[in-house]
This record gives C-alpha cells, sequence and structure tokens, in this order.
C-alpha cells in the first residue's frame, strides 16, 4: 500500500522557482505589454502560467501566482504596496478557480477527453479570468490608481489579453506535458499533495 506524501524540501523549492518564474513572466509582460492602466498588461502570457502551475502543483502554485503579482504586476511595476497586495488577489482568483473545478469535477489535467477540455475552458479561461480581471481592475480604481470612469478600460485587455493567450498556451501544454510532470516528486493530486 502506497503512503501519502509528506512534503519535503522539495516542496520549498518548488515555491521559490515558482515565485521567481511569475513574477518575471508577470513583470516582463508589464514592461513590453501594451497598457492601458498601470498594473494591466494586454498580453497575458502570466497568467495562463500561473493557471498551468497551479493545475500541476496545486496550492504551492496559488501561492507562487500570489506573491509573483505582488512582486511583479506590483511592487516591481511602480503600485503602492497596499494596491499590489489586494490586486494580486486577481491572481489568486485567477488560479483558485479551476483548481478548485477540477478537483470538484475530476477533470485529467493532461486534457484526454472533451469533458477535460469543457471544464478547462469554463473554468480555467472564462470564469477564472472573468473574475480576476474584474477584482483587478476594481481594485485599482480602490486604489485610485486609476478613476473610476476607467474600470472597464482596464477590464477589457486584462481580460481580452488573458483568454487569448490562456486558450493558446495552457491546453497545449496540459496535454502535452501533464504526463511527465505528474510523474515527478513534486505534482500534487489533490490541493497541497
Amino acid at each position: 500500500m502506497k503512503t501519502a506524501r509528506r512534503p519535503t524540501y522539495s516542496f520549498l523549492i518548488l515555491v521559490i522557482g515558482l515565485i521567481i518564474i511569475d513574477t518575471l513572466l508577470a513583470w516582463f509582460f508589464l514592461q513590453i505589454s501594451p497598457t492601458t492602466a498601470r498594473g494591466v498588461a494586454v498580453i497575458g502570457i502570466a497568467a495562463a502560467f500561473m493557471v498551468l502551475f497551479t493545475l500541476w502543483f496545486g496550492m504551492y502554485g496559488a501561492i507562487a501566482a500570489f506573491v509573483g503579482g505582488v512582486l511583479g504586476s506590483g511592487l516591481l511595476s511602480g503600485l503602492p504596496a497596499s494596491v499590489s497586495v489586494y490586486s494580486a488577489l486577481a491572481d489568486l482568483w485567477l488560479v483558485l478557480v479551476p483548481l478548485v473545478a477540477f478537483r470538484i469535477f475530476e477533470v485529467n489535467p493532461a486534457m484526454e477527453s472533451r469533458r477535460d477540455l469543457f471544464h478547462l475552458v469554463l473554468f480555467g479561461i472564462i470564469i477564472n479570468n472573468l473574475i480576476a480581471a474584474s477584482w483587478g481592475a476594481i481594485s485599482l480604481a480602490l486604489g485610485k490608481v486609476i478613476l473610476w470612469n476607467e474600470i472597464m478600460a482596464a477590464f477589457l485587455p486584462w481580460f481580452i489579453g488573458n483568454v487569448i493567450f490562456s486558450v493558446i498556451i495552457v491546453p497545449f501544454l496540459l496535454r502535452r506535458y501533464t504526463p511527465a510532470v505528474s510523474r515527478s516528486k513534486v505534482y500534487v493530486k489533490n490541493y497541497w499533495f
């Protein structure tokens, strides 16, 4: 009988590595992307990788997405610390929605069926990005980074950019690399282990 895995230093190294990757992706694409508001990138590649990492590494990926958002899209991009923290909750919602849906509906991240793809598109591309872009745009207005009448100007590129790059990147990489990643010691089948 196989015993449950216990957390090891591998998970700490994994989280640190994912934080670095998420931070650099968020910061870099914010720098090169056309922006309509400070903290909003039209090129949403970081969001796609945050979802991907969370589906493979559970809550470790979610922690990395949040911290990467605080650092990459927030502090390194010049947002005030308080705005960085609560706007980065958008990254947390972005990854938690598909993670919870995949666990509840027992979706295979290797995308082996149309059912798996349906759940990915619904929860990992559409609903999660609607929530994240809404939260993010409103949090920028609350933090006085943008005006209230600029919320849609922040929401639309945030949502559309994330959706476009998620559609291109996430299904392909899940199908291609999940079998290999799932054999690693750091792959998470539930939320933590």
